[in-house]
C-alpha cells in the first residue's frame, strides 16, 4: 500500500511558504517559482542542514511525484513537510508567476 503523505493544492499553498524544488538543474532552469529553494531530488538527504527547522516546508516537482517521495522522506525524518499536488504543471496552468535562468519564457519540462 502506497504510503499517504500530506498534499495541498497550488491554489492553496498558503502566502509565503517554503516552497522546496526537487527536479533535476534542467528542469529547475527551465522554469521555477520565483521563491522556491532548489535541492535535486537526489541530493535531498544530504542538504538537510538547508532547510528550515521551525517552518513546514513544501515540495513540489513537475507533477507531484517525486514530490511525494521527498515529502514522504522528510516527514519520516522530523520535519513538517506537504507535498504540492499536481506540482509545476498546475502552478503553470493557473498561471502563478515563474522565472527562468535563460532568455525567454519560463516554461516547465
Amino acid at each position: 500500500m502506497p504510503q499517504q503523505v500530506p498534499s495541498v493544492s497550488v491554489a492553496d499553498l498558503p502566502e509565503g511558504a517554503v516552497l522546496i524544488d526537487v527536479r533535476e538543474p534542467d528542469e529547475w532552469a527551465a522554469g521555477h517559482a520565483p521563491e522556491a529553494v532548489h535541492i535535486p531530488m537526489g541530493e535531498l538527504a544530504g542538504r538537510l542542514e538547508e532547510l528550515p527547522t521551525d517552518d513546514p516546508v513544501y515540495v513540489v516537482c513537475r507533477s507531484g511525484g517525486r514530490s511525494a517521495r521527498g515529502t514522504a522522506f522528510l516527514n519520516a525524518n522530523g520535519w513538517d513537510a506537504t507535498n504540492v499536488d499536481g506540482g509545476m504543471k498546475s502552478w503553470q496552468a493557473i498561471g502563478l508567476p515563474m522565472v527562468c535562468d535563460h532568455p525567454g519564457e519560463p516554461e516547465v519540462l
